[in-house]
């Protein structure tokens, strides 16, 4: 279930920065050889040696098709694929234009199903993983974020049939549905409040833990998913969201 010295081949879109940066933070500290894709045109800056990361846009099919290639000629057959990457946008029904609802449904649904379709091939068929990462809101809907809830619930659903449908080649296919999280974006639209304590403390208050996530919690969840450690789990929804979702 690994490649030839014991670790973990994996590739990570959305690696960029915030959770899929903290998710290739926590496979790197595992041993894994990794292969990170993102929209960002400069690499992260904690990348280890011999490591690649290619900038591009996962909604194009052919850079799909190189990142999926050139990931298997560095690595080898890959044991997993965490699949990171995702945009989010506001906007009531009656007022988001049609061609912004295609592009939220493009970057979190539409890409995915392509990543999927090419990463199958390279995804060992002796006890490889995938994980979708989801969102709370892909669980329940709120105003305001009904094309991105759409897309993310669109996307539970694509984990839970390709689980059923990669059971027979061995591959296991889980989705994480993190909440709200300490992110880089997260902290910059805090900030431009005209008050960031008091609106982080409301926000909070959403959850039933009293607060925001940290990027390294969610990882450890999603790297429990794409590890040999949950071996006998296919087909979940694992929401890592302080309990708001219980609620």
């Amino acid at each position: 279930m690994s490649s030839t010295n014991g670790a973990l081949n994996v590739i990570i879109t959305g690696a960029s920065s915030g959770i899929g940066e903290a998710i290739a933070d926590r496979f790197r500290a595992s041993g894994a050889n990794v292969f990170l894709t993102g929209r960002r045109a400069s690499s992260p800056t904690n990348m280890g040696n011999g490591e690649t990361y290619l900038s591009g846009d996962l909604a194009d099919e052919e850079f799909v098709i190189r990142v999926m290639r050139e990931a298997a000629e560095q690595l080898g057959p890959i044991d997993t694929l965490v699949v990171c990457h995702g945009l989010q946008a506001d906007g009531d029904i009656l007022d988001m234009e049609k061609s912004k609802v295609a592009e939220v449904l493009e970057a979190n649904l539409l890409s995915v199903h392509t990543v999927l379709k090419h990463a199958i091939p390279v995804v060992r068929n002796t006890g490889g993983q995938i994980v979708l990462v989801s969102s709370r809101f892909g669980l329940v809907g709120i105003p305001g974020q009904v094309a991105y809830s759409a897309a993310k619930g669109g996307l539970v659903m694509l984990g839970k049939g390709a689980a059923l449908e990669l059971a027979n080649k061995n591959i296991r296919v889980n989705v994480a549905a993190p909440g709200l999280t300490v992110t880089p974006v997260i902290e910059a639209a805090f900030q431009n409040k005209e008050d960031p304590k008091a609106y982080y403390a409301r926000r909070a208050a959403t959850i039933p833990l009293q607060r925001l996530a940290q990027p390294e919690e969610v990882a450890e969840a999603i790297f429990f998913l794409g590890s040999p450690a949950s071996s006998y789990i296919t087909g979940i929804v694992l929401p890592i969201d302080g309990g708001y979702t219980a609620a």
